[in-house]
Order: structure tokens, then C-alpha cells, then sequence
């Protein structure tokens, strides 16, 4: 059968389309030119007065209409025109919401509190006590809770285990000195006041102290600011670094082992005869030891700061100096006669451990940046009169804005993080853009066109440029966000990115100032083409889509797709000629006699669309 003839009878379902989407004629005026609303006849009298009743309408409706009845008129200015690029406050608050937040921080500090151990004597049974304990550790966390529900305020990951609130209310009970060891770079997080109060309520003449440590991140001035700001706060406080003291012991012990191994002989020999003249003095220095004792204390009574009154100093104490500063410090009654007891609090990560093991001169504490650690407290003696006990490191409860606050300030881990992309746009609002190139040694793309060219890099800006220059792609050939994310937080928690906040009454931008700019300012255009397409997702730029689009002018005729017409030319007039050449005329079915083109996967077609 041969084909049928499409003519001869109409396809319904092409009728059907064409009445329903067909073309229809535009409405005209008397003019030619098209209708506006007010010249359109709808039975609506554009001219008359809107004696319309409204009793509800939208915000913008009541904004121009606000407008209108004030006789404001707007005009638009399209140059000035900002664009806000959406990935650049991903999970952060804004201003006002900021502002809001520590109000609310303000208000309810006085219910942030510390679970408080019940009242017991000889006569209470260990039964009786441990269902007292439960039952306010139950009412504690239930108070907390509804805080966070009811006000809407995000706390820190607070310790929800009872065993190891115990162990602080046992190294409250025992210690003379309550020692909070706080983070340098953000004590206030870190510090505990409803912890000072309990201090004060299980015995009034125990005593609180705070020990800033990692201040060898801060300068003389930061730490004279702090020094003014906790003596108006009454609190007795010493600087200290447990890193730089290690380092300086490392050192002190590799000088001596180099020093002793070409003297062993030597010292042997010299032993000898030193073992036999001590006898000989011994009886000597004892009476002579018994009669300067007496002396060097009262010498050192009155050398030493002792009393409460005294202000703190901002000088960055040695080893040597915080034991003395310890030792002294406490002059009230004590828990037991022979020596005063120190007790060391504080958060994971802060250097407690540290803190300890290089005031002890060897590892006596197990070093771990997550709680847990520790599982009970330990007591060591620092010397014949100091007695230190360590607590198990406690996320105490405290306020904090984002998730990502507490990821900067390492109160959570950073290899469990699970969203990378808030902390990193935290950071980058805290480190300017010339500390991070200058850091890493890297050119982090600019703002496109349209944006705020002084503003912050976003996270993906940063993690790209630094994942292309470490390397670390993944298998499609891209920079790898997420690794490249958790070195460059890990930097900033362990200051090799230093950013310290300041105390309330010090302007944050007064206290913490950075550097300039130290390398060569590079532009974008000056690397290779293959670094620029890795520095952004997006690899077109407008300027290069407009460079493509004006770049090649068409100079053949164009129809529905198809370019190749070899019998169709384009007139000076812009009109369509067809050509007299049967040779063109034959090359109009290009098909025809040519054999089918292999087909090619596109994985290979587009494979310039993966380039980096």
C-alpha cells in the first residue's frame, strides 16, 4: 500500500492543538500598537475615584499605599544595583539576629547553671544520697531543656553523664583552690561563674582562680586587658603556656643528653669521690639547712603577693614563677594541714593536661581533646606542699550563636563535623582575605561582577583555592571541599589562624588588629588557565560570554536549527536568495550519499565541560 495522502483528510489531533494553542490575533488599538490597561475597554472606569471597602491587605499593598498617601515617588536608579551572593552567609546569623541573640544570652545568664550536689551529713545512707543526686541531676537537665525550647538558645554540648559531675563535686569538696584553666583566645566561653559560686557555697573560704593558658597566642597588651578586666571582676588571675614551657624543657633535656654523653667517664669518676665527702658534710648541712629555712620564709612572706587585694599582672609566668604564684596564693584555712590542695578544672582541649604534665616535668596526665578521657580524679604532688587535683575535663553548659562557633572554639571534634560549609563562612568573616593568601600562599577568587567587592570570601572561594594548591582533588577531577575544610579548621584551632576576642569592655576591633598584606597583590588573569577554571564552580564568567556571543558574527542564514544551506545565500539587504548553481543546488541534501557518522559517547563530546 502506498502512503496515504495527507491532504485529503485533516488530522484531528493537529486541529485539536492548533485551536487550543494556535496563534491568535493580538488586540490593537486605532494606532496599530498594543493595548496598555488603562486604554484597554474592561468595564473597569480606570478614571473614577477606588470606592472599594479593604480591610485586609498584603504588606506591599500596604506599603504603596502608604506611599501614595504620603505623596512619595519612586524612581529606579539602575546602576546602583548590589548583588548578594546567596552562598555567603550559609548558616550563619545575621546582624540583627546576632544582636538579638546575646540579648537574650544577657537575660537568662543567671539561669545557666551547674548541677549542685544535695545537702548531706554522717547520718545519710549512700542510698538516700545517690536517689537525692538523681533526682537534682534529673531536675537540672529539665530546667536546661526547657530553657533551650522555650527561649530558643543554642548551649554548648553539656555534660550528660552523673558520674562525672561527681567527680567535680568530689574535687570541689577537697581542693582550697578552684583553678578554672580557660583558652586564651576566648576565656569568657570557657569560664564558669555559676561554677564560682558553688565554690563559694560549699565553703566560703575556698578560693577561685582562673589560669589563661595558650597566652602566648596574645600580646602584652591583650593580656593587660584581660588582667584590668577579671580584676574588676575580683578574680585572681595568672597567664600562662603549657607549649612553650614543653618546648623549652625538650630543649633543656636535649642540651643535657648531648652534653652528658661525651661526659659519662668523667662523671663517674667525680661520683666516687663526691660519695665520699658527702658523708663527711652531711651532718653539717643538715643543722645548717634546719636554721635557713625559717629565714627564706619569712624572706619569701614577704617577697611574694599574697594577699587577695593584689592586682593580677599580665606577665607571662614560667614554670617556676606559677608554682610559687600556687604556693602562696592561698592563705586561708586548709583541707589538709600539710599542703594546700589545688584543684584543676576546665574544658577538653583548653590544655589542662598540658598545663599539668609540664608543671610536673614528666607525662602524668594522658593528653586527649575530647572528653571522656579521664575517667576519674587523680591526685599529684607537684611538691612536698602543693597537692594538685586533676578533674576529668567537663563541656559545662554555655551560650554560643551557631554550631559552628563551638567547631571554631573545639568544643566539638572536627573530623565528626558533618557540614563543613558554616564554620568555614565563620572563619573567613573572622580572618580577612589578605591573612588567608598570605597564610597559605594562595589567590582566592575575587567577587563577580555586581558584588560588594570588600566583602568576606564565602567558603567554597577558599576551600577550591586551597584545595588546588595542596592537591587535594577528587576522583572528577575537582578540588575537594570538605578535606581542604578540615586542615584549615584545624589551623585555626590550633592558632596558626589567630583570631582572640576580647573582654567586653575593650571594642573587639581595637583589641584584635591583623596584619598588612605581605606578598604581591597577583591578578586573577595572570594564572594559568587551568588553576582560574579550578577556582570557581561556575567557569563562565560574563565577561567571557559576552566576549563568545559578539565574537563571531553570522554571515549565513539561519532556520529552525540548521546552518548548512549551500544553495541559500543572505543578501546585502538581509533577505533570503536562492542560489542558481546546480552544483549548489545538488549539495542542499547533504545526506544523500554520505555515510552515517559514528555515533560518539558524550561523555567524550562534553568532556570540555569537565575541565578544571
Amino acid at each position: 500500500m502506498g502512503k496515504k495522502n495527507k491532504g485529503s483528510t485533516p488530522n484531528l489531533g493537529r486541529q485539536l492543538i492548533k485551536d487550543r494553542f494556535g496563534h491568535t490575533p493580538r488586540r490593537k488599538v486605532d494606532n496599530d500598537t498594543m493595548l496598555h490597561t488603562t486604554e484597554l475597554q474592561d468595564g473597569y472606569d480606570w478614571g473614577r475615584l477606588n470606592l472599594s471597602s479593604v480591610t485586609e491587605e498584603s504588606s506591599f499593598q500596604a506599603f504603596l499605599r502608604t506611599a501614595e498617601l504620603a505623596g512619595t515617588e519612586f524612581q529606579a536608579e539602575k546602576l546602583n544595583i548590589t548583588f548578594v551572593n546567596p552562598k555567603q552567609r550559609v548558616g550563619l546569623l545575621s546582624k540583627t539576629q546576632e544582636q538579638r541573640m546575646h540579648q537574650k544570652h544577657d537575660e537568662h545568664r543567671a539561669q545557666l547553671k551547674i548541677p549542685r550536689r544535695p545537702k548531706w551529713d554522717k547520718e545519710t545512707s549512700a542510698e538516700e544520697l545517690e536517689r537525692a543526686e538523681n533526682e537534682a541531676f534529673l531536675n537540672w537537665r529539665r530546667d536546661l531543656a526547657l530553657l533551650q525550647e522555650d527561649e530558643e538558645i543554642l548551649m554548648t554540648p553539656y555534660e550528660k553523664n552523673l558520674e562525672f559531675w561527681r567527680q567535680l563535686w568530689r574535687v570541689v569538696e577537697r581542693s582550697d583552690v578552684v583553678v578554672q584553666i580557660v583558652d586564651a583566645r576566648n576565656p569568657l566561653l570557657f569560664r564558669s561563674v555559676d561554677l564560682e559560686r558553688y565554690v563559694k557555697e560549699v565553703e566560703p573560704s575556698k578560693m577561685n582562680m582562673i589560669l589563661v593558658n595558650k597566652s602566648d597566642l596574645l600580646t602584652a597588651e591583650q593580656r593587660r586587658h584581660w588582667a584590668e578586666y577579671f580584676d574588676s571582676e575580683g578574680i585572681r588571675t595568672a597567664f600562662y603556656s603549657a607549649t612553650l614551657v614543653e618546648e623549652e624543657l625538650k630543649r633543656e633535656a636535649e642540651a643535657t643528653r648531648h652534653d652528658s654523653f661525651s661526659e659519662v667517664q668523667q662523671l663517674r669518676e667525680a661520683a666516687e669521690e663526691i660519695s665520699q665527702s658527702l658523708d663527711k658534710v652531711e651532718d653539717t648541712l643538715d643543722a645548717i639547712e634546719r636554721k635557713l629555712k625559717v629565714d627564706k620564709e619569712e624572706k619569701e612572706q614577704q617577697q611574694l603577693p599574697r594577699l587577695p587585694s593584689d592586682k593580677n599582672s599580665s606577665r607571662l609566668l614560667s614554670r617556676l614563677e606559677l608554682i610559687e604564684f600556687l604556693r602562696h596564693i592561698y592563705t586561708g584555712p586548709r583541707h589538709t594541714e600539710q599542703h594546700v590542695t589545688i584543684g584543676m578544672v576546665g574544658y577538653p582541649n583548653v590544655g589542662k593536661s598540658s598545663t599539668i604534665n609540664s608543671l610536673m616535668t614528666v607525662k602524668k596526665v594522658s593528653v586527649s581533646a575530647t572528653p571522656g578521657k579521664t575517667k576519674r580524679f587523680q591526685t599529684l604532688f607537684l611538691d612536698k606542699d602543693i597537692l594538685l587535683c586533676d578533674c576529668p575535663g567537663l563541656v559545662m553548659p554555655s551560650f554560643v550563636l551557631t554550631k559552628a562557633d563551638m567547631l571554631l572554639n573545639g568544643i566539638l571534634p572536627i573530623d565528626q563535623m558533618r557540614d563543613h560549609v558554616p564554620a568555614v563562612n565563620l572563619l573567613c568573616e573572622r580572618i580577612p582575605r589578605h591573612v588567608l593568601e598570605d597564610k597559605y600562599g594562595i589567590l582566592i577568587a575575587k567577587p563577580l561582577e555586581g558584588e560588594d567587592m570588600e566583602r568576606p570570601p564565602h567558603s567554597e572561594e577558599l576551600l577550591l583555592a586551597y584545595g588546588y594548591n595542596r592537591g587535594f582533588m577528587t576522583s572528577n577531577g575537582q578540588p575537594d571541599q570538605a578535606r581542604s575544610a578540615r586542615y584549615v579548621l584545624k589551623d585555626y584551632v590550633n592558632g596558626r589562624l589567630l583570631y582572640a576576642m576580647g573582654p567586653p569592655s575593650v571594642p573587639q576591633t581595637e583589641y584584635h588588629t591583623f596584619p598588612e598584606r605581605q606578598r604581591k597583590v597577583i591578578e586573577e588573569s595572570q594564572l594559568p588557565s587551568q588553576q582560574q577554571r579550578a577556582m570557581r564552580i561556575d567557569k563562565s564568567t560574563s565577561k567571557e560570554l559576552d566576549q563568545q556571543f559578539f565574537s563571531n558574527k553570522p554571515n549565513h542564514a539561519h532556520v529552525k536549527g540548521r546552518t548548512n544551506f549551500p544553495h541559500v545565500r543572505l543578501a546585502n539587504d538581509g533577505s533570503l536568495v536562492a542560489s542558481t548553481d546546480p552544483a549548489e543546488a545538488a549539495a542542499a541534501k547533504p545526506w544523500r550519499h554520505v555515510k552515517k557518522e559514528r555515533r560518539e559517547k558524550l561523555r567524550k563530546k562534553f568532556s570540555h565541560l569537565d575541565e578544571h
